[in-house]
């Protein structure tokens, strides 16, 4: 057995477009190999020949669990025996490589009556198997990938059982007959048509679709899908802020089911640790349908361009949403959306234009943090009598927020004005973590699954209250359920100076959205 090493690379370099449903070549007689599927030096086994433990073994010298992997994949070549292994170097996003065994072969999956044969790799980690293999699709020149449910442009693969591996209990071979039933419900992969005219017109009937804002998966099967989980829940963002999120949802035992979708490249996101993990009831994707039917969706990406101005840097933030909200929208048509990218007035602003939302429907994560840990320092850091009065942060994020009391400006009692100026010191120094959001985002989509008709403050349409006549969002008191905004809680009290302050605010960040693109 000789190994021959070869790069390559995770970014693939095929265009995702979705053809008519042109024939495969069909499946060949067994003992024999399709035509076509790929070619290179393999290593390891064939039909031809015994499996070669010893010469695996020798290929996995740097594998963790090196006798665990051979006797699983002792086990795949009795179901799989035309299967090719090799050691190739593995480049990863973040141009991070390894070399790890790696085998190709086919799989046969029944098709509207007919049966293909349909190329696929696998990437075995050297943590296998307690970490799940990367999958691929492996098609040739003549073929091109059709993006949906299970599989993203680059033909990588994503199913429920990569999702939920665990070992001992998920096996190579379960995941390929998972693969193999997912397949027969869509095809992966369809044959160029000889034709240059007929393949204009696939590409423009396809390009007709994107600029509608719907993807090649066939949306129609999603609008008629039965939406079985009581609670679940969608966090967009595999930074920070996201993880944070995602953890202390978790950590509540709010959602049954608990998606993150992973929009980054490579492997520098903390989203490689919760798969190894496997956090009970959270699904790792990057395919934007594994959020349908979510009851709220959380918006956590911010773009990280190079743009000089702040308006530039908005501007990439609002270019970056313009493809996420109305895909997301489309397969959570029932849900709230819920933003905490930034800057988060604009960003909420933003989404509810792109995803034609009800108001109510659309809010941003605001000053509920600040609310909330201003409360606590009064209560259990002063220990101040509030005369059950309640204290709100309200306005934008920032320095231009206001501090109300039972919904009045601290303009009057002295003792109010000395006990709120402490406070503002005491909060003034608490930065906001990741964490500390991630905890604050928890609490209200805890209110609004499970219909609570608690008080926060968060950004929500602020026309018509203060006198602000244009479309902005705010951090306002609002009672949060399971439609988002059921009430904003209005000021019965004097409020010329908080209006003019507010109204500031709203002006200067419809300035800003009157020069961006949407």
């Amino acid at each position: 057995m000789r190994v021959e090493f070869s790069v390559w690379k995770e970014a693939g370099p095929w265009t995702a477009r979705k053809f008519g449903p042109q024939r495969l070549p069909s499946c060949s007689k067994s003992g024999t190999r399709p035509g076509g599927w790929g070619r290179g030096t393999w290593l390891g086994t064939g039909l031809e020949m015994e499996f070669d433990c010893e010469g695996l073994r020798r290929l996995l010298g740097k594998y963790k669990f090196r006798d665990l992997t051979v006797e699983e994949l002792k086990n795949v070549n009795v179901f799989f025996p035309h299967f090719k292994y090799s050691m190739d170097t593995y480049v990863f996003k973040d141009s991070s490589q390894k070399d790890l065994l790696n085998f190709t072969g086919t799989i046969p999956v029944m098709y509207q009556g007919n049966t293909y044969n349909i190329p696929i790799r696998f990437w075995i980690l050297d943590s296998h198997p307690f970490a799940p293999p990367i999958c691929f699709l492996k098609p040739t020149a003549n073929m091109e990938i059709s993006v949906g449910k299970h599989v993203d442009a680059q033909g990588r693969i994503y199913l429920p059982y990569l999702q939920n591996w665990s070992h001992p209990k998920s096996v190579i071979v379960g995941l390929i007959k998972e693969m193999i039933a997912k397949f027969q419900e869509e095809l992966p992969l369809y044959s160029l048509p000889s034709s240059d005219e007929a393949r204009q017109v696939d590409l423009l009937a396809y390009i007709a679709k994107i600029t509608e804002g719907v993807s090649g998966i066939n949306s129609k099967s999603w609008a008629n899908h039965e939406n079985k989980t009581v609670n679940k829940v969608t966090v967009v963002g595999g930074g920070e802020l996201g993880i944070a999120c995602t953890l202390a949802i978790s950590a509540k035992g709010i959602a049954d089911r608990l998606v993150l979708l992973d929009l980054s490249e490579g492997t520098k996101g903390a989203t490689m640790d919760l798969e190894i993990f496997n956090l009970p009831n959270v699904e790792i994707s990057k395919d934007l349908s594994a959020s349908a039917h979510s009851k709220v969706v959380i918006f956590t990406v911010n773009s990280l361009g190079s743009s000089q101005s702040y308006l530039d840097v908005v501007q990439s933030n609002v270019d970056m949403f313009r493809a996420l909200v109305p895909a997301l929208g489309h397969y959570s048509q029932h849900s709230v959306l819920l933003i905490a990218s930034q800057p988060v007035e604009i960003m909420t602003y933003v989404t509810w234009k792109l995803s034609a939302f009800p108001a109510n429907r659309v809010i941003g994560i605001g000053c509920n943090l600040d609310s909330q840990r201003l409360q606590y320092i009064i209560t259990n850091v002063l220990k101040a009598q509030t005369s059950g009065k309640e204290v709100w942060v309200i306005g934008e994020q920032g320095e231009d927020k206001v501090l109300t009391w039972s919904g009045q400006e601290v303009t009057s009692h002295t003792s109010e004005v000395q006990l709120s100026n402490r406070a503002m010191e005491l909060l003034r120094v608490k930065s906001q973590r990741s964490w500390s959001v991630g905890l604050s985002v928890a609490d209200m989509v805890d209110s609004i699954v499970n219909n609570k008709k608690k008080v926060h403050s968060v950004s929500t349409l602020a026309k018509g209250y203060y006198d602000i006549d244009s479309e902005v969002f705010l951090s306002l008191p609002c009672i949060l359920g399971i439609s988002g905004v059921s009430e904003v809680i209005k000021t019965t009290l004097k409020e010329d100076t908080v209006s003019e302050k507010l109204q500031s605010s709203a002006s200067s960040i419809h300035g800003l959205q009157l020069q961006l693109k949407l």
